[in-house]
């Protein structure tokens, strides 16, 4: 998570520089050491990452964090130089001073350089401070190192990350004693001050990069109690760097992994791939268009393969399948040769267990035949429970690393959107109630429950979400409502009325379930209905499209512009609009109908942020920077058109659930 003011993107138009091995290049080794042959080199090969890592920061407020960060180091000097050369003379001639703080001050040795986010020199004692919007809890005793004395994985990257820069800065002063730590959000900590996240806001420049403006008078004291915490990571630092890496080679000492590596870096040699499931989520994949694919290359190269062969499918697109390397080292590569003793396929009770989707994806096959499997029966015995009218919900919330108002921690969950479709028995269908609050300043939460109530109060109809993501946000609020009850007038009503539709866990098992507890549509598909042009997945942006493809019912009903007509479906955002859109034999997914939410963050980059491994950003990503940014925006013609665009896309995805569960019902 890039957290300081450079964007680390290199343009196209950048002249020739010294390959150095820096501490990006670093981390692409760690996962791969192919791919620091392609890295850098935006005119030859595709890199998602390049647009991901910004889009990322933007969206979980890590350049914030970065400014942030330089308030609580008052006096500090900011090595501003882009070029390599540059910066590592003015570095080289601020440390001249016995006691200096530096920003993204610029140290190398040999063939490895790094910015170091903070530095501070006092004498030959120097504090190397990493700067991260990761979220960390300074109450758990193990958020470094687990129980069992291992590393945290989710910790260990970062903690890598940081002992190549210890390495480069000992290597490079050894009469320096360096002292590592990571800055961290720490969720338990409270904001102390509305309005913090606002004084930061961010511009996106013509060239792509960023610019992060803080509002004049912000100071130290403006900011309020700090919001991070400084840990001293010497410990784990030290024995990560007194550890082995693996390389290409074999297992490496730290020192001479970095060495060979950076050796690769400087010759521009491209070390042979070594196949494996971790290709799976490859940066440097391409499907088209005039860039090079790596994936692709190290694919063919390693298997002799084609392109083609390649593209037709490997053990890679096997959907929710732990044993992907085991089936690589066996040989095992292609999605064909997958066999049922591979997937240990077995039945698992009612519905279609994961080893069953698995083997429907490999052999395309499924007991009914036809072009996709849905089991009616089960669909039945579910909707037997279900009551009408019915009700499909889909929330919209923003969880940022710096918090918005007091009282709140990092990554706290503010709830700005939802959106309401209501299906009567009759098969009726309209869009019922929205809900969206823009306004800066203003935390929505409670305004949103009360609407939410209001909307679903006037009958007990079966609720539908699709996926954990409404049950999780309303468990928040709840939480939130109960906390600050004395300020909320209506708080034990408001508490009551989300326990109804809510499900509690802990360790996996149900400690309480609401009379009205919402019904998760995703699960159903996941159980029921298997579509080929899905490969597996039960995302509602995988599953939308393959239905409204293969559904006669879907395209008699909304081939026409019935959804907004006057005599037609009540819309609230749409008049006379036509979802089934014929393209290429099947019809347009309904997603790609709609604009991109902001005219400066292409369609692409916005699909990014919804991708469904999108880790972080899965739910609401795009949504979620939306809302962020109109914290910010004073232009009315911007606000008005992002407030649009938000309620149409809300709107689709509930009557996305609407659509899939319309062509279940009246499908087969």
């Amino acid at each position: 998570m890039p957290s300081f003011r450079r964007s680390r993107r290199m343009l196209s138009n950048s002249p020739p520089r010294r390959r150095y091995l820096t501490k990006s290049r670093f981390k692409l080794a760690l996962s791969c050491p192919t791919k620091l042959f392609y890295a850098g080199k935006p005119t030859q090969f595709a890199d998602t990452q390049a647009d991901s890592t910004f889009m990322q920061a933007l969206a979980d407020g890590g350049f914030q964090v970065g400014e942030l960060a330089k308030l609580m180091h008052p006096g500090g000097v900011e090595v501003t130089a882009e070029a390599n050369a540059d910066a590592l003379s003015q570095t080289r001639a601020l440390l001249q001073a016995d006691t200096v703080t530096l920003f993204e001050a610029a140290i190398s040795h040999g063939n490895c350089l790094v910015r170091v986010d903070i530095l501070r020199k006092v004498g030959n004692v120097i504090d190397l401070i990493e700067v991260k919007a990761k979220s960390f809890d300074s109450r758990d005793a193990h958020a470094f190192r687990g129980k069992q004395g291992q590393l945290d994985v989710g910790m260990l990257p970062y903690l890598q990350d940081v002992a190549f820069q210890k390495h480069v800065l000992a290597m490079a002063h050894p009469e320096w004693q360096v002292r590592s730590h990571l800055m961290l959000a720490d969720t338990a900590r409270r904001c102390s001050v509305s309005g913090l996240n606002q004084r930061f806001k961010i511009n996106r420049q013509p060239d792509g990069r960023h610019q992060v403006l803080v509002a004049p008078g912000t100071t130290p004291s403006s900011v309020g109690d700090s919001l991070l915490s400084v840990v001293c990571v010497d410990e784990w630092v030290d024995e990560i760097l007194a550890g082995s890496l693996n390389t290409d080679v074999g297992e490496l000492p730290f020192a001479q992994a970095v060495q060979h590596w950076a050796a690769h870096v400087v010759a521009d040699n491209r070390i042979p791939a070594r196949i494996g499931a971790r290709c799976a989520k490859c940066e440097f994949r391409c499907d088209g268009g005039p860039l090079k694919s790596g994936f692709h290359l190290c694919w063919q190269e390693a298997e002799g393969w084609t392109r083609e062969e390649v593209d037709r499918g490997t053990v890679l697109d096997l959907w929710n399948f732990p044993r992907k390397q085991a089936l690589i080292e066996q040989g095992v590569l292609r999605l064909q040769d997958v066999t049922p003793v591979h997937l240990n396929l077995r039945a698992e009770g009612p519905g279609l267990s994961n080893s069953q989707r698995q083997w429907m994806q490999v052999s395309g096959t499924w007991p009914e035949g036809g072009e996709y499997h849905l089991d009616k029966v089960f669909l039945q015995d579910a909707m037997r429970d279900w009551r009408y009218p019915l009700h499909f919900i889909d929330f919209e919330t923003a969880r940022v690393a710096i918090p918005f108002f007091a009282g709140q921690r990092p990554y706290a969950n503010v709830a700005f959107q939802f959106s309401h479709h209501v299906v009567e028995a009759s098969g009726a269908v309209r869009h019922a109630d929205q809900f969206l609050c823009l306004t800066p300043g203003v935390n929505p939460n409670v305004a949103f429950v009360r609407a939410l109530k209001s909307a679903l109060e006037k009958d007990e109809g079966t609720v539908f979400m699709w996926s954990p993501h409404e049950n999780t946000t309303l468990l928040d609020l709840l939480r939130e409502i109960e906390s600050d009850g004395e300020r909320v007038e209506d708080a034990p009503a408001l508490a009551a009325f989300i326990r109804t539709l809510t499900v509690e866990k802990e360790k996996g098992r149900v400690v309480r379930a609401g009379e009205r507890a919402m019904v998760d549509l995703c699960v159903l598909a996941r159980k029921a209905y298997f579509h080929p042009q899905t490969k597996g997945s039960c995302s509602i942006k995988k599953v939308l499209p393959a239905v409204m493809g293969s559904s006669p019912f879907l395209r008699a009903q909304y081939g026409r512009p019935v959804y907004g007509a006057e005599s037609g479906i009540p819309s609230l955002n749409f008049t006379d609009w036509t979802w089934w859109q014929a393209e290429g034999g099947g019809a347009r997914n309904p997603y790609e109908l709609l604009p991109p939410l902001f005219d400066d963050i292409s369609k692409e980059e916005q699909n990014w942020l919804e991708a469904e491994d999108g880790a972080l950003l899965a739910d609401g990503g795009a949504a979620t920077m939306a809302w962020a940014r109109m914290q910010f925006e004073e232009v009315p013609s911007k606000r008005d058109a992002v407030e649009k665009a938000l309620l149409r896309y809300c709107e689709l995805d509930t009557l996305a659930m609407v659509l899939i569960l319309e062509s279940w019902q009246n499908g087969k």
